[in-house]
């Protein structure tokens, strides 16, 4: 899956997610004059979640490339 969400209230716009991510998956965008980190590739982002780990803010949230999902039994 990839980035998942970036919480818009805790992001300050600083950078650091887009500087620190190798695929280049980031951009910082200015909506209502501040800039703010928005998803812009998705498709290349590769899940190691240095992104998440070099956010100050923690507004980052990634998750594994393969999700287990739990399996049910029907009914």
């Amino acid at each position: 899956m990839g980035v998942r969400h970036i919480d818009e209230g805790l992001c300050t716009g600083c950078g650091t997610c887009v500087a620190a991510c190798p695929m280049d998956v980031l951009r910082l965008v200015r909506t209502g004059g501040q800039p703010r980190a928005v998803i812009r590739y998705l498709r290349d982002c590769q899940s190691c979640a240095l992104c998440e780990e070099e956010c100050p803010e923690g507004a980052i949230t990634v998750v594994p490339a393969f999700e287990r999902r739990v399996v049910a039994a029907w009914p």
